[in-house]
């Protein structure tokens, strides 16, 4: 007898079916895919700080928001996130994260784990400010403290120090000793006195918190600049606080060669990744811009986890001490050319280095260029101190110190005039020696003797005396440039150290120096890093060329427009003057320029604008090669 249907069997049966079915598909396919794409996802976004794609489980923290505020105290600092290994349990998985960070000096790595589940038919994290760093806890947020290392000195040759830690008086407005409402009339009246931008100074001081210190002006404790006690008292809020910074002997001594000290810019903290933060001094000009890793060396790195007032280490390393920086500079002759500069109103240079080894010993610009680095990168006409090469260019065509060349009071190329200078001696004008025109500086009969010194010929023998080849120094400089061609009254120019022939001053100490020392100088300025020299020339100095160069070179002084150098105490002097004449005026202006060799001392000085070089630049070389004695 068959039995009576029961209802819905059939349809329970076939649910039943497919549950079955599902389980065996379940088991067919593994259950959820992989989370390995997940943990990976979730390790590049912490690297990038950018979680709003990753998706998170229901109902919790809100990621990006509590990354941001974690992170909010390690500045610029950036951490970088791997995975170490995923392990899955049905839809839950663990991811270790490698989490490391880079300090100037100092790294930081660490492990932490991620919990995810498999919700929605994805992967999603169980966020937890502890996936940023190990056991952190809801309410806190990492904190880095750097204490600056002690920098580095610049030190000169016998190893005295140049830029070292000097006493100062930082002169400001606490912000702290004063009410809001008198912040402004403090500013101002503080910036009146100190002569500082007074709406500058004023807007910073409104622009800072209530605790804030803001510096209006530093200077050397031993100034005249500092700030007697009542007139600091007669100012609210106004303090002069004692300091200690990297400075020079005096405030014009070396600059802009050796630069300046200062707090790290937005720009520096910012290209930094960390290892500089606000209120750290760094190099802004000169060598101590250039080397300012070498002297900053490490700072020390703290990393607290903070909530509230409450702070605990997670992680430290101790500052490690900059280097010196060791230069080739003389204390001494560098300070005696910086003074001898310190009146002259033109821009001006005194360049002094040894023949024997290339050390530059002074590199001197003065104030009249407004920190515009004048010995080492200026771009000029060298004059008639390029005479010199073109009488090695006179010799390797076959003529002889004692060779008669024409100087008349002028020769005239393509229409145009040249003359010698306005004092050239009469008793010079006719048929003189090459010695004698070198002597005394005779424009034309260089000019009319330029069919013996072809152009390419005369970049040859500029290259020779070191005139041109790029070098790198440790600092940027300039060593001139000789074209290869020329023609009319360019190429006549160019016989007379103008035209389109540049020099710096340091260019023609090296030419004065590989003449004194019959080969080729490379000159060095960083002392643990000699220059790299580079390809020989194509024609190099040879003994016999130097002997006449040097004879003629010394001959300016015993016969010539450098007599005046006679008497200066000491070895001989040997010395060439220089005039080129720049500009559109009518008379044009003229450069002044003398170069010497005394001893194992090369020197080159220029001034901007001046009478000649006898006259304007002799004085300043007299005065610089009596002063090294």
């Amino acid at each position: 007898m068959t039995s009576p249907a029961v209802p819905g069997r059939r349809t329970i049966a076939a649910l039943c079916g497919v549950t079955m079915l599902a389980a065996l598909l379940s088991a067919c396919t593994g259950g959820p895919p992989s989370p390995d794409k997940a943990a990976d996802a979730l390790a590049s976004a912490l690297t990038k700080q950018q979680l709003k794609g990753v998706p998170v489980t229901k109902g919790g923290r809100i990621p990006q928001a509590d990354l941001d505020r974690i992170v909010e105290g390690m500045g610029s600092a950036r951490a970088k996130v791997s995975v170490s290994k995923v392990e899955q349990d049905d839809k839950s998985a663990t991811a270790t994260l490698k989490t490391s960070w880079t300090f100037k000096g100092a790294d930081w790595s660490y492990r932490t784990r991620a919990e995810l589940a498999y919700e929605d038919d994805e992967w999603r994290v169980k966020w937890s400010p502890a996936i940023v760093a190990p056991k952190l806890k809801a309410d806190e947020e990492l904190r880095l403290r750097t204490s600056p290392a002690d920098r580095g000195d610049i030190v000169g040759a016998r190893g005295e120090g140049l830029v070292i830690e000097r006493r100062v008086e930082r002169i400001g407005i606490d912000k702290s000793r004063i009410r809001a409402a008198e912040a402004e009339g403090s500013a101002r009246a503080l910036a009146q006195l100190v002569d500082v931008n007074a709406d500058r100074y004023v807007k910073a001081v409104k622009a800072a918190g209530p605790q804030a210190f803001v510096v209006a002006l530093v200077v050397r404790a031993d100034s005249d600049d500092t700030l007697s006690d009542a007139q600091v008292a007669s100012i609210p809020g106004a303090v002069q606080l004692g300091a200690e910074l990297p400075l020079a002997p005096t405030k014009t001594f070396g600059q802009p060669l050796l630069g300046a000290v200062g707090e790290a810019t937005a720009e520096v903290i910012a290209k930094s990744k960390g290892s500089v933060t606000a209120g750290d001094l760094v190099g802004l000009t000169g060598l101590e811009q250039r080397y300012d890793s070498r002297l900053r060396g490490a700072p020390g790195v703290t990393v607290e986890a903070v909530a509230g007032s409450k702070a605990r280490e997670l992680f430290s390393s101790d500052a490690r001490a900059g280097k010196n920086l060791r230069t080739t500079i003389d204390l001494k002759l560098q300070g005696s050319a910086d003074e001898i500069l310190a009146d002259v109103k033109p821009a001006s240079a005194i360049v002094a280095m040894r023949p024997s080894s290339g050390k530059i010993v002074a590199l001197a610009s003065g104030p009249g260029g407004k920190g515009a680095d004048t010995a080492a990168a200026g771009h000029y006409a060298p004059g008639s101190t390029f005479k010199l090469v073109t009488a090695l260019a006179f010799l390797r065509s076959g003529l002889k110190p004692s060779s008669i060349v024409p100087c008349t009071p002028t020769v005239t190329v393509d229409g145009r005039t040249f003359k010698n200078y306005s004092d050239y001696p009469g008793r010079a004008i006719g048929k003189i020696p090459l010695s004698s025109a070198i002597a005394n500086s005779c424009n034309t009969a260089m000019i009319a003797t330029r069919g013996k010194a072809p152009q390419d010929k005369l970049a040859q023998a500029a290259a020779a005396l070191g005139l041109g080849p790029d070098l790198d120094l440790g600092y940027p400089a300039y060593l001139g440039s000789v074209p290869t061609q020329a023609k009319g009254t360019e190429r006549a120019a160019s016989m007379i150290g103008q035209g389109k022939i540049e020099a710096s001053p340091l260019a023609m100490a090296v030419v004065a120096a590989s003449i004194a020392k019959g080969s080729r100088v490379t000159p060095m300025l960083i002392a643990d890093s000699r220059t790299k020299p580079v390809a020989k020339p194509a024609d190099p100095l040879t003994g016999a060329e130097a002997k006449q160069l040097q004879e003629m070179f010394r001959g300016v002084v015993t016969g010539g427009s450098g007599a005046f150098l006679s008497d200066v105490p000491g070895k001989p002097v040997s010395a060439k003057t220089g005039t080129a004449e720049y500009g559109n005026g009518t008379p044009p202006r003229t450069h002044a320029w003398m170069i010497a060799t005394q001893g194992d001392l090369a020197v080159a000085v220029f001034v901007d604008d001046g009478e000649s070089g006898s006259q304007t630049a002799g004085p300043l070389l007299e005065e610089f090669l009596r002063s090294a004695q």
